[in-house]
């Protein structure tokens, strides 16, 4: 399944022993239709407050689906809970949404201005100090390819390695102050992109020239890095396989 959410509300994507989670909702509702047990599996574990365009999740079933109808059932139920599924498909029993993914990209929204935030409230960070987009361009390729990204990794991570491959990153901004960063990698360490984007911050803001963005890069030293952006602006776009 395809599935769209408002994450400000919830601890994560994963069932944790308090709060509302992602996974336990839709869990709710398809045990109670599908009258079994259901482990949802996500092809992400987003963090407390990220959202999601197109996160992928799996579940297995003995239950004959008229898919039409389970998708109408599931959005019934979430709506109020700012939850959407997009869409349902049959795939082969091997199939499995988190260890297929070929790809997966994030995108992180800022929007650089001076007035409040009214529609993209809790959706997006407010930067009031201007951003300087060439600066932040060039920061983006220092961090593109294969690296150790153990400065850039949360404390709790429990990935076994720090290396990842980022295939892109890509900074735009609109006339209306909007700056959208995307990132494209098949896999990604906890708090890896919204760590990445805090540094790009500092870059942007004159805070670091490039030379200091490469320091926190091959220090491998979480204390190097910025603060990391909030949650707020971060998405899981889309997963490929």
């Amino acid at each position: 399944m395809i599935i769209e959410y408002d994450g400000t509300k919830f601890i994560g994507w994963q069932i944790q022993k308090k709060g509302l989670s992602v996974q336990g909702e839709i869990q709710k509702i398809l045990k109670r239709f599908l009258k079994e047990n259901i482990k949802l599996i996500g092809s992400g574990r987003t963090d407390a407050g990220v959202h999601a365009i197109g996160q992928s999740a799996n579940f297995k079933t003995a239950y004959k689906i008229d898919t039409k109808k389970l998708i109408g059932t599931l959005n019934h139920f979430l709506k109020s809970k700012n939850i959407s599924i997009l869409s349902l498909k049959k795939k082969n029993t091997d199939f499995n949404a988190r260890f297929n993914a070929l790809e997966r990209r994030y995108n992180y929204i800022i929007f650089n201005r001076s007035s409040h935030l009214s529609l993209y409230k809790n959706r997006a960070w407010h930067v009031k100090k201007r951003l300087n987009i060439k600066e932040m361009k060039k920061g983006a390729k220092i961090l593109t390819g294969k690296n150790d990204f153990t400065a850039f990794r949360s404390s709790s991570c429990n990935a076994k390695s720090p290396i990842r491959t980022l295939k892109q990153i890509i900074v735009k901004k609109s006339s209306n102050g909007l700056i959208n960063i995307s990132f494209v990698s098949k896999s990604f360490l906890q708090q890896q992109v919204r760590s990445m984007v805090g540094c790009l911050k500092f870059v942007g803001e004159g805070k670091w020239d490039i030379k200091r963005l490469k320091k926190t890069l091959y220090s491998k030293k979480r204390s190097m890095c910025a603060p990391p952006a909030p949650p707020t602006g971060l998405y899981l776009e889309k997963v490929k396989y």
